[in-house]
């Protein structure tokens, strides 16, 4: 079999009508709505291009010239951008059908209106490694965001249910989907019908429709009520993770915890460091391993006293704490949230729209950065010789040279 080409070329379904965010789509398509200057579609088009993506093919319908003016051919964003306009009725397989010309052989298909942090690397080192003819991406919708459409057994979509009707399904179909055109184009229809209805359940069918698990929430202008969140989340207030244990105070020896405030010996320079993240503007969120209550060394209010402890320090020193997430679990215990699992920080992305992959994580501990990894965050470690206050001292925002996240 020849080996398949990554895609350069991503396609976007961007022709409804957006009748759930009426009054707003009256004037524009929903996927123009503004968030702090720019509209929803262009956040979209900029994580392509960082990605790696040279090609946007947009699928139009409604007010297709508000996009289209906006865009133009995509140079101001550093991509080629074209567009195919049908009717704003038309059904999304439809419209895949009536642009196949321009479609490339492998390609990425989105909905306009979902925003997902993708590692395109590791979805295509999947697909590649899988076998699947299609691929698609589920968020596991642990928090019930919203309703769960498919079930997934061994890396493969087995079920997909676009009405939600099915026992056992577990996870939400968002699309980023990486499809092959010889795969697609024979299961689209001659009558008007969803794409994903017309293509993914076949594919279940099969068993050659690989699932890409994400534990990151999305964020969509799909409904009124998803636009206040996403809001915040576009916003991307810089926010800082932290380990605990050395790195922002030095570690017990091994076996043993630090199991009361009096206990919390800071290292050199960590409540400065937290000081200089607070002037610059970072939230500061601790995640941390405490395996001492799980083992019965410690409880849980005696972590709590030291955490206030922690908190009213670090708020002395002019870098107050967000919030502290634990993981009280044996070592035994096969939970989600002990590092180097990325629970934690799963839970602190859904509590405070964090964008992980523009949120630096700093800890001492091989398994810290093999959570950050997990987690999809960029990460820096503390040694010996390195101390916090040092990394925070080559930040862009602390030294001036600009926004982290750039």
């Amino acid at each position: 079999m020849t080996r398949l080409q990554r895609p350069r070329q991503a396609v976007i379904l961007a022709g409804g009508r957006g009748t759930r965010l009426q009054p707003v789509t009256l004037t524009r398509p929903k996927p123009m709505v503004e968030f702090h200057g720019k509209p929803f579609l262009e956040y979209i088009v900029e994580m392509l291009r960082d990605q790696g993506f040279e090609r946007v093919l947009m699928l139009l319908g409604y007010l297709p010239e508000v996009i289209m003016d906006h865009f133009g051919d995509g140079s101001a964003l550093g991509v080629e951008i074209s567009y195919d306009v049908t009717d704003p009725d038309d059904l999304t397989a439809y419209r895949v059908q009536h642009a196949a010309a321009r479609i490339e052989d492998t390609f990425l298909l989105m909905y306009c209106d979902n925003y997902w942090p993708m590692d395109f690397d590791r979805m295509w080192s999947q697909f590649e490694a899988s076998g699947a003819e299609g691929q698609v991406t589920i968020y596991a919708n642990r928090d019930k965001f919203s309703k769960d459409s498919v079930i997934v057994k061994d890396g493969m979509v087995s079920v997909f249910d676009r009405g939600r009707t099915t026992p056992g399904l577990e996870g939400i179909e968002i699309s980023y989907a990486i499809l092959r055109k010889d795969v697609v184009l024979p299961l689209l229809p001659d009558h008007q019908e969803l794409f994903e209805q017309a293509v993914y359940p076949a594919l279940a069918e099969r068993g050659t429709l690989g699932a890409y698990w994400s534990e990151h929430r999305y964020y969509s202008v799909g409904n009124l009520e998803r636009l206040p969140i996403t809001d915040t989340f576009f916003a991307r207030q810089p926010t800082i993770l932290l380990d605990r244990d050395g790195t922002i105070n030095a570690k017990a020896p091994r076996g043993e915890y630090v199991t009361s405030p009096e206990a919390l010996d800071y290292l050199p320079g960590a409540l400065e460091a937290m000081g200089k993240l607070g002037a610059a503007g970072y939230r500061i969120i601790v995640i941390s391993n405490q395996a001492g209550i799980g083992r019965g060394v410690m409880t849980e209010g005696q972590l709590a006293a030291i955490h206030a402890k922690l908190k009213a320090d670090a708020a002395a020193a002019g870098g107050p704490i967000e919030a502290i997430y634990h993981c009280p679990h044996h070592w035994d215990d096969d939970c989600a949230c002990r590092k180097p699992k990325a629970g934690m920080f799963h839970d602190a992305q859904r509590d405070h729209h964090l964008d992980l992959s523009h949120t630096l994580f700093i800890g001492d501990d091989p398994r810290d950065a093999e959570a950050a990894a997990a987690a999809g965050t960029p990460f820096e470690q503390v040694t010996p010789t390195r101390s916090l206050l040092d990394i925070v001292n080559t930040l862009p925002r602390i030294n001036g040279s600009g926004d982290y996240r750039e």
